[in-house]
């Protein structure tokens, strides 16, 4: 993990830690991919989730989120990274992915996937790359509308 990185910050996975006010207003105002969330919808995710909170130590403020939908055993998804913009340019991103990813390898996941639109280069110094075979994957969209906009 990137130790260095996250100095003056820690990582928990305790959810009492969470700020789910601030959670949710990052991500319903500031993600291109979770703008109008509703508060339930959100927290229904988290309740549905691992949850991982990166905090500043000193004062314990939340600096940032991310969760991982998983059955801890065969798969798991990466969803919602978000660093506040005040943290952001400090590797934090990258030290929190690396953080979640050592956390889920003992369970012995055949893979951890993640959709992104224009973060390829946090993820890709973790180690994710491009599916090998994205003819292989489907989708079932219910409520999905297309691919976002670039």
């Amino acid at each position: 993990m990137n130790d260095h990185a996250l100095d003056g910050y820690e990582i928990s996975t305790d959810p009492a830690r969470l700020d789910a006010d601030r959670v949710h207003h990052w991500l319903s105002t500031d993600s291109y991919w979770a703008v109008d969330r509703p508060r339930e919808l959100q927290d229904r995710a988290v309740a549905g989730s691992l949850n991982f909170g990166l905090y500043e130590s000193g004062s314990g403020r939340q600096a940032g989120y991310a969760r991982v939908v998983t059955d801890h055993a065969t798969f798991a998804w990466l969803c919602d990274v978000y660093i506040c913009r005040d943290d952001r340019g400090k590797g934090l991103g990258t030290a929190l992915v690396e953080a979640i990813a050592d956390h889920m390898t003992p369970c012995g996941l055949s893979r951890l996937t993640l959709a992104t639109k224009d973060a390829h280069g946090v993820y890709e110094k973790v180690g994710f790359r491009p599916l090998v075979s994205p003819e292989q994957w489907m989708t079932l969209g219910l409520i999905d509308p297309g691919p976002v906009e670039i």
